[in-house]
C-alpha cells in the first residue's frame, strides 16, 4: 500500500485501537481536568496557522487529497469545529461536504456513490459532515431506511458486517491512491447533549438548529452508542484512524482537533516544489525580457 507505507495516523491516546479493544462506554467525553479556555483557544488558534502554511504546501505539491471525516451525535459540535479549526484556510483548496438523508437520486445508487462524487483532488482538503459512516449509524438503529434502497438481497444478519467490509475496502482502495483519511468521533454525553438541546430552544439565534426528532432520538442513545462502537471498532485501521474526541469541553476538544489535523498535514512532508537548473535559466531569461520591457 503505498501511502499507508510512507505516512503514518498521528500517536495520541485518543486514537482508536486497529484490533477491535475500543469500549465506548469507557472513553472520555470531557477532558481529566479543568483547563483554561483562553490557553486552549490561544493554543488552537496556533495550530490553525500553521494549518494554513502546511495546506499551502498540500496544494502546491498536489501529490496527496486529505480527508477529514466528522460524525458525532446531535449537538456533538460538528459545524463549530470544522469552522473553528480550518478558519483562514483558502478556500481554492478546501472544500466541506454535508450529508443529509440520501435522494431519489443517492438511492438508485449504492451506499458508497454519493460520498464517492465528494471525494477532494489531489492538493485538496476534503471534510465530510457526516459520511458514508451514517449508513452503519443511523440506518442500523433505523433498520426501516434499508426498506427505500431497494436492496435486491437485503439479509439482515449480514448487511451490517457487509458494509464495514465495503467501508474498509472503499478507504484502503482511497489510501493507496493518494487520498489520507483521517476520522473524528466527537463524543459528547448524554447530559451534555440535552445542555446544549436545551440552548438551541431557549436562544432564538438558535432556534433554527433545532429538531424536534432529536428528543425522540434521544430514547435510543444505548442503541447510537452500540452502533458508534461497532462501527469505530470494525473500521480504525492504519489508513484510515478514528479518533474519539472528548466533546463536553468545546476549546478542549477543537484543539484536540486541531493537533492532528496539523499533525497528519505534517506527516505528509509535502513542501513547495523546486526547480531544476534549466527551469531556474528559463525563469532568469523571463526576467530579463520583463524587465526590458
Amino acid at each position: 500500500m503505498t501511502v499507508g507505507r510512507k505516512w503514518r495516523a498521528p500517536q495520541s491516546d485518543l486514537r482508536v485501537a486497529f484490533d477491535g479493544s475500543f469500549r465506548i462506554d469507557a472513553a472520555p467525553t470531557a477532558p481529566s481536568s479543568e483547563a483554561d479556555k483562553v490557553a486552549l483557544e490561544a493554543a488552537r488558534k496556533e495550530r490553525t496557522q500553521e494549518i494554513y502554511e502546511l495546506q499551502r504546501k498540500l496544494y502546491a505539491d498536489n501529490r496527496y487529497a486529505v480527508l477529514f471525516v466528522f460524525q458525532a451525535m446531535d449537538a456533538g459540535g460538528k459545524d463549530g469545529t470544522i469552522r473553528n479549526v480550518f478558519t483562514g484556510v483558502n478556500p481554492a483548496g478546501f472544500q466541506v461536504s454535508s450529508f443529509k438523508a440520501p435522494s431519489d437520486e443517492e438511492l438508485d445508487h449504492d451506499f458508497l456513490w454519493r460520498v464517492a462524487q465528494q471525494l477532494p483532488e489531489r492538493g485538496r482538503i476534503g471534510v465530510f459532515n457526516r459520511s458514508h459512516y451514517e449508513e452503519v449509524l443511523v440506518v442500523r438503529v433505523h433498520p426501516e431506511f434499508l426498506e427505500g434502497q431497494r436492496l435486491p438481497n437485503l439479509d439482515l444478519e449480514t448487511i451490517w458486517s457487509e458494509r464495514f467490509e465495503s467501508i474498509r475496502n472503499f478507504e484502503r482502495h482511497l489510501a493507496e491512491n493518494g487520498t489520507i483519511i483521517v476520522k473524528f468521533f466527537l463524543n459528547v454525553s448524554f447530559q451534555e447533549q440535552k445542555k446544549r438541546l436545551l440552548r438551541r430552544i431557549d436562544k432564538p439565534s438558535r432556534n433554527w438548529k433545532f429538531n424536534t426528532d432529536d428528543v425522540k432520538e434521544r430514547e435510543r442513545w444505548p442503541d447510537y452508542m452500540r452502533a458508534f462502537e461497532d462501527a469505530l471498532n470494525e473500521t480504525s485501521r492504519p489508513w484510515a484512524p478514528w479518533y474519539a474526541i472528548p466533546a463536553d469541553d468545546k476549546p478542549y476538544m477543537r484543539l484536540q482537533v486541531a493537533r492532528i489535523v496539523q499533525e497528519t498535514l505534517e506527516g505528509l512532508g509535502v513542501g513547495f516544489p523546486k526547480i531544476d537548473d534549466t527551469a531556474r535559466r528559463a525563469l532568469a531569461k523571463c526576467r530579463e525580457a520583463l524587465e526590458r520591457q
